[in-house]
């Protein structure tokens, strides 16, 4: 089967040539030119491998790096026209890789293998966690997207499971209610947060899980909110 890669890139030239050059290579493309658009392709469908232009509009690379981090391993290079040690340096705090553009196309396209051949070996390793279980009866099928407390299922919007899939894969992480807005809401920016609060309070009640004492979802108080479920 042929590699799927997200190419998120706003600039029309760039973004053509990339994509006919590695479509020209045997993969398949599929071509973003917003960050929140390549965030929301990234949610939709498995790529192999994600590029990323650093400057983008509605969401730059590097918060769309950090969403992607949330969900997957996924390599993910980044290319800019910013060329200091400096701009390296943060970029590589998302990103596993860093092109400074202009960039040669029989480099892109070396440092596109390279990085596929290392992330199929890792996959061929990896061991897919189908659910796992919680101290205080919750447990999570991630494949099924089943959420259960004592063996009782419970009935989850998707916005919902949304929420405690990006907590408990991340969990102890404080996200603020931004950060969730635009990850699971995959909007730019938050102009009311009663949204997030909203769904919290939906979700902490069909879990059973006090505010006070939680067992699952603490509240960080003027930061936001953290997932404290403790694994069995």
């Amino acid at each position: 089967m042929k590699e799927k890669l997200l190419l998120i890139e706003d600039d029309t030239a760039i973004g053509r040539i990339v994509k006919d050059t590695l479509e020209q290579e045997g993969y398949c493309v599929t071509w973003a030119t917003t960050g929140l658009e390549g965030l929301g392709d990234f949610q939709t469908q498995p790529f192999d491998l994600v590029l990323v232009d650093w400057m983008l509009p509605e969401m730059d690379g590097l918060t769309v790096c950090q969403n992607i981090r949330w969900e997957s391993d996924v390599p993910i290079l980044m290319m800019s026209a910013r060329k200091e040690d400096a701009d390296k340096v943060e970029g590589l705090q998302g990103a596993d890789d860093y092109i400074a553009k202009p960039f040669s196309l029989e480099e892109l396209k070396a440092r596109v293998a390279s990085h596929l051949r290392r992330w199929q070996r890792y996959h061929k390793q990896d061991v897919i966690e189908e659910h796992t279980a919680y101290a205080n009866g919750l447990t999570i099928d991630w494949q099924r997207q089943i959420v259960c407390v004592y063996q009782q299922e419970i009935a989850l919007t998707q916005k919902e499971f949304a929420l405690v899939r990006l907590l408990a894969k991340n969990p102890s992480q404080t996200f603020t209610k931004e950060e969730l807005y635009q990850h699971i809401w995959q909007q730019a920016t938050l102009e009311d947060t009663h949204t997030v609060t909203v769904h919290i309070k939906a979700l902490r009640e069909k879990l059973k899980d006090s505010v006070k004492n939680p067992n699952f979802i603490q509240t960080v108080w003027g930061k936001g909110y953290r997932f404290i479920g403790e694994p069995l």
